[in-house]
């Protein structure tokens, strides 16, 4: 098991300004914890555990609450996410339909073992996700703003290859 590096220095200190001016200008900064952690993610693009930890420390909270929030909304995410996220629904409609057989193409395809999320090359990341609210395409899966339902494992390769031409010709 790796350990997690705390140490502070990999943040941007200008970008933690901007938290900190957030946070001082807020009447009650642990009552808008959502707020701080919707700017800190817009900042830095995801919430690493070195943030969470500097975000419970300035609003004056335990780093528990904060990675309790961070881990319970969906919008907020705790790793760097690839160019194109896929977001494959598993919640109960999806599930039944497939969708962990779709996750595991997906996987497959992407050489993305599942200790991992994102791929090598940062193109692709993977994300579980409990409800995209489209119960009726199950199995459905987001990528972007993009929705794609009723996916089969045999339609996979065809989704990866079609960003992969999005980048040959971008």
């Amino acid at each position: 098991m790796s350990k997690i590096d705390l140490s502070m220095d990999a943040l941007d200190p200008a970008k933690l300004k901007e938290i900190d001016a957030l946070v001082e200008s807020l009447p009650d900064p642990s009552g808008s914890l959502i707020q701080i952690l919707h700017k800190a993610q817009s900042l830095f693009g995801y919430l690493p555990p070195e943030l969470q930890l500097y975000v419970a420390r300035k609003v004056g909270v335990p780093a528990a609450r904060v990675n309790g929030v961070v881990s319970f909304y969906s919008f907020f995410i705790e790793n760097p996410e690839g160019k194109y996220n896929i977001a494959i629904c598993l919640g109960t409609a999806c599930f039944v339909k497939g969708a962990a057989e779709v996750l595991e193409k997906f996987r497959t395809e992407l050489n993305l073992p599942k200790e991992k999320s994102r791929t090598d090359d940062g193109l692709f990341s993977i994300a579980e996700v409990r409800c995209i609210g489209a119960c009726a395409l199950a199995p459905v899966l987001r990528i972007g703003d993009k929705i794609y339902g009723h996916v089969k494992p045999a339609d996979v390769p065809g989704i990866i290859q079609h960003y992969r031409d999005l980048e040959e010709e971008g």
